[in-house]
């Protein structure tokens, strides 16, 4: 070949490199996924995050044809896991399930090994979490007003686990003695799986724990539920009242979502977004979310982007009142 005709096409191959680039996204989307997908949960298996990673990642399994596969990996309120997500390459294969924790982490920890908004896109959320008081059958209250004046009565002797610092659970209970002037001593567990078997087993008195996670122990008389922490009662469990009902303005709730990394092609974004409404569609799915108190909950990567920087703001400010503190 000469130096001509290789002049000549230069401005050809050089076309036709931009070509591939502009349609090499949407080729990957269309084809997405070609393998199996990686979704780490950000907890240990029982929990909230695991029961809702696990009910939507089969039925991705199902309507896509390739895998979906939970790898727990728990640790530290969620870093560890996210900050695998975070350092996976952006081609859609490892995503995150995560809970509200991720957004409070930054305003708990002195330093977290990636940064929350920025490196990570929220694809959707997959469901609303609702907290529930419950106690240790040993703990002689019933109601939110004997819980109240219980903790006034014995400051620093009540002890309550969450699912880790900074987490939902933990904030829940932090707002609750906050607002009623109660102290009360905090054991965080890694997840809230542990952290419910920690009660369950009197390790532990209290707990505002995700509904989900303390069901099999209701059921079993293992605990005493005593109020959830969304502003009305929930449908499946009508006769336990609000803590709002006695606290007046308390309302806490927060949610279970799925992240990529940073850079993920927006076609991918776009299309794990629609396969996971499908899913969220489905009444099979909404139905087990619903069993375990998760209201079914999905938004577009543009509106839950726009939740998480509210709910950075919001999380920054509670911590900052409440004083709650990472360790």
């Amino acid at each position: 070949m000469n130096s001509n005709s290789m002049i000549c096409r230069a401005p050809l191959l050089a076309a036709l490199a931009v070509t591939a680039c502009a349609v090499s996204p949407a080729l990957q989307a269309q084809n997405y996924p070609a393998k199996p997908v990686r979704v780490i949960v950000a907890w240990p298996p029982g929990g909230a995050n695991d029961i809702a990673g696990r009910i939507v990642a089969q039925k991705l399994t199902e309507n896509t044809g390739q895998q979906f596969i939970i790898d727990n990996r728990a640790g530290a309120s969620g870093i560890v896991g996210s900050d695998v997500v975070a350092k996976s390459p952006a081609d859609g294969y490892t995503i995150l399930v995560h809970s509200a924790t991720h957004i409070s982490n930054p305003h708990l920890y002195a330093k977290v090994p990636y940064d929350t908004l920025k490196d990570f896109v929220g694809i959707s959320p997959l469901g609303r979490q609702v907290g529930m008081l419950v106690v240790h059958p040993s703990l002689p209250v019933k109601t939110v007003k004997e819980f109240i004046d219980l903790g006034r009565k014995r400051p620093n002797d009540i002890t309550y686990s969450s699912s880790g610092n900074g987490s939902f659970v933990h904030l829940a209970m932090a707002l609750i003695n906050s607002m009623s002037n109660t102290k009360m001593v905090h054991v965080p567990y890694k997840g809230g799986g542990p952290a419910a078997v920690a009660i369950s087993s009197g390790e532990v008195q209290a707990m505002t724990a995700t509904v989900g996670s303390v069901i099999p122990h209701l059921n079993a008389k293992r605990l005493r539920p005593v109020a959830v922490t969304s502003e009305d009662r929930i449908t499946q469990f009508p006769e336990i009242p609000a803590i709002g009902e006695t606290i007046k303005g308390y309302e806490f709730t927060a949610w279970v979502g799925t992240f990529a990394p940073a850079n993920t092609p927006k076609a991918i974004v776009d299309r794990l977004n629609a396969e996971i409404q499908k899913a969220m569609k489905d009444k099979g799915v909404a139905d087990k979310l619903g069993a375990q108190t998760l209201d079914p909950m999905f938004m577009t990567p543009e509106q839950f982007a726009a939740r998480l920087k509210a709910d950075y703001d919001k999380y920054g400010k509670l911590i900052k009142e409440t004083g709650a503190k990472a360790g």
